[in-house]
C-alpha cells in the first residue's frame, strides 16, 4: 500500500489529481459534496433536455500536442468525445449593422473585417498576423507544462528558446488589455468585436492564440457535453484504483504540528491521510477549512484585491426546433441594453447545443443565453425574498427570449422548457467565491503570476485547480498533475505518467 492522499473536490482538477496520484502508487480518495463529479463543469437534466452549464470548448484534443498526452493519461483521448470547431462564432452588432462569422481561415477573416472597417486595417493586420505567426505551434500547454516550483532557470530558458519566434507577441502592445488596445480604433463596432473575442481584460496575445488554435483545428466542442467528459475521467480514476466518496462536505482540514493529517466532514466523521490536496475555492480552503492560520501578506493581498472572474447568468431553453445550419456560438451587441438591478446588459452570448445528439431528442435543441451579471444582486435577492428571486429569473428569461426571437422568428412558441442558473446557483453548487466560474479574472498580470501550491509554514498540504492556475480546462488538469509532482518530489520518488499504470 502506498501513502494515503485525500483530495477535496471531484471537479476536473480533483479527478486529475486522483488519476496522477494512483499512477504514482499513492492510495487516494476524493471527497465530493455533491452526488456527481464535475464542479464548475456541470450539466443537469430538465425533462428530456440536457442543460450543459460548463465547458464551452476545449483545446489541444488532437494528437501531437502536449495536452493530448494529458488527455491520454486521464482517459479522455477518444475522438468521439469531440467535434472540431470550424469557426469561433458569429458576431452581431445591432447599432453598427454588422453580422459576420469568425471562421478558421485567418486571411479571409482579415479581408472581411478590413472591408467593413478600412480605417483600422493596420490594427486588424497586427492581430491577424500575430495569430498567423502562432499557427503550427503547440500552444495547448503554454505556460503550464512545467511546475514553477520545480523548474530550474536553465529549463525556463530552454522553454523560452523553443518559442523564441513568438516572444515578441507576448510583450509590449500584445500584453495590454484588449479593452485598452482598442481605445484608438476609429470604427466603434470594431472595439466591441475585439472585446467580444474573450474577456476585455485579457491580453491581446490570448485572443491571437485562440484564433490560431481555431485555425489549426485544435479547438473542439464536447460532443456529448461536459458531464460525459468528466465521467470518462472518473471512470479512468476508478479503474486506476481510486475512490470517490460523494455527499461528503469537508468542514475542516485536520492539522497536527503544522502538518495536514486528514479532514473532518460536516457530519463529524474524520479521515486520516499522509497528504491532503484541496482543489476547491481558495478563499474557502484557506480561511474556512484552515481558519486563516497559514497565510502571509502576499496571500492576504491576493484575496483582498485580486479581481474575480465575473459570474454568469445562464438562461437555457429546450426548443422544439432544429438549428442545423446555425453557428453554435454567437455574440449579439444590443442597441438597447437590458436592465438587471442597477446594471445594464449590453451584449448577449448565445450558445446552441446543436453539435451533438445527447442534448435533446431528435428535432429538438437546447439554446442558451449567457450574460455576465452581479453576484451580490442575485445573492441578496434570493436571501431577501425567494419569490421575488424566482420572478426576476422569469422576467430576465422572457426578456432574453424576446431579444433573440428577432434572429429566430417563432422561437418563443417552440419553447418546451426554461431553466435559469444565476450566480447564486454557481456559488451554491461549487462554493466558488462570489460565483466566480474561473477563479481569478484572466488579466495579463494574473495569468503570468506564480501562485503557491503550498501554504507558508504548513506541511503535507497542497492546492490545485483554477485558484492556483488561472482559467479553463487545461490549467485545471495540469494543476492536478503538478500537485502529485510536488508530493513525489517531497517523497524523493520518480513521477510517473501514462495509462500503463492500470492494474
Amino acid at each position: 500500500m502506498g501513502k494515503k492522499v485525500i483530495i477535496v473536490g471531484a471537479g476536473l482538477s480533483g479527478l486529475s489529481t486522483g488519476c496522477y496520484a494512483q499512477m504514482n502508487g499513492f492510495e487516494s480518495r476524493i471527497f465530493e459534496r455533491h452526488t456527481v463529479p464535475g464542479g464548475v463543469a456541470a450539466a443537469w437534466k430538465r425533462q428530456e433536455y440536457l442543460i450543459d452549464g460548463g465547458v464551452h470548448f476545449i483545446m489541444g484534443h488532437q494528437p501531437g500536442t502536449g495536452l493530448y498526452q494529458s488527455f491520454k493519461d486521464l482517459g479522455v483521448s477518444d475522438p468521439s468525445l469531440y467535434v472540431d470547431m470550424v469557426s469561433y462564432g458569429r458576431f452581431v452588432h445591432q447599432r453598427g449593422g454588422i453580422d459576420l462569422v469568425v471562421g478558421n481561415d485567418l486571411s479571409k477573416l482579415a479581408t472581411q473585417i478590413k472591408q467593413l472597417a478600412p480605417k483600422d486595417s493596420a490594427t486588424i493586420d497586427k492581430v491577424i498576423d500575430g495569430a498567423k505567426a502562432m499557427q503550427g505551434h503547440d500552444l495547448s500547454t503554454i505556460g503550464m507544462s512545467q511546475l514553477p516550483e520545480l523548474t530550474s532557470h536553465f529549463s525556463q530558458l530552454k522553454n523560452l528558446w523553443q518559442i523564441r519566434s513568438l516572444m515578441k507577441y507576448f510583450g509590449r502592445d500584445y500584453s495590454r488589455k484588449i479593452s485598452d488596445f482598442v481605445n484608438d480604433l476609429k470604427t466603434p463596432w470594431l472595439k466591441d468585436f475585439f472585446c467580444s473575442l474573450f474577456l476585455p481584460e485579457s491580453p491581446v496575445w490570448f485572443i491571437m492564440m485562440v484564433l490560431a488554435l481555431v485555425a489549426d483545428k485544435q479547438c473542439a466542442f464536447l460532443a456529448r457535453g461536459c458531464l460525459d467528459f468528466v465521467l470518462a475521467i472518473e471512470k479512468h480514476y476508478k479503474a486506476l484504483g481510486g475512490e470517490v466518496i460523494y455527499q461528503s462536505t469537508v468542514d475542516k482540514i485536520l492539522v497536527e504540528n503544522d502538518r495536514a493529517v486528514g479532514i473532518k466532514l460536516i457530519d463529524g466523521r474524520e479521515y486520516r491521510a499522509d497528504y491532503v490536496i484541496s482543489t476547491g475555492d481558495s478563499y474557502n480552503t484557506i480561511f474556512h477549512l484552515l481558519d486563516g492560520r497559514y497565510i502571509n501578506d502576499k496571500i492576504k493581498k491576493r484575496h483582498e484585491s485580486w479581481p474575480l472572474s465575473r459570474p454568469f447568468l445562464i438562461a437555457s431553453y429546450g426548443v422544439a426546433r432544429e438549428f442545423s445550419n446555425e453557428n453554435p456560438f454567437s455574440t449579439i451587441v444590443l442597441d438597447q441594453p437590458i436592465s438587471i438591478g442597477n446594471e445594464k446588459v449590453n451584449a448577449l452570448f448565445i450558445r446552441i447545443l446543436n453539435y451533438g445528439s445527447r442534448f435533446a431528442p431528435a428535432g429538438k435543441t437546447v439554446l442558451q443565453v449567457e450574460i455576465e451579471t452581479s453576484f451580490d444582486y442575485w445573492f441578496d435577492l434570493q436571501a431577501r425574498d425567494r419569490n421575488a428571486y424566482n420572478q426576476e429569473k422569469k422576467r430576465v428569461a422572457d426578456e432574453f427570449l424576446a431579444r433573440v426571437e428577432k434572429y429566430y422568428p417563432g422561437l418563443s412558441y417552440q419553447v418546451d422548457v426554461i431553466d435559469v442558473a444565476t450566480p447564486y446557483t454557481t456559488w451554491r453548487y461549487t462554493l466558488n467565491r462570489k460565483g466566480a466560474w474561473g477563479a481569478w479574472l484572466m488579466t495579463s498580470d494574473i495569468m503570468m503570476e506564480r501562485i503557491e501550491r503550498r501554504l507558508p509554514g504548513f506541511k503535507n498540504f497542497y492546492m490545485a485547480g483554477h485558484w492556483v492556475m488561472c482559467g479553463g480546462v487545461p490549467p485545471s488538469l495540469y494543476s492536478g498533475r503538478h500537485a502529485i509532482q510536488l508530493i513525489c518530489h517531497d517523497e524523493k520518488k520518480k513521477f510517473t505518467v501514462g495509462s500503463s499504470s492500470l492494474g
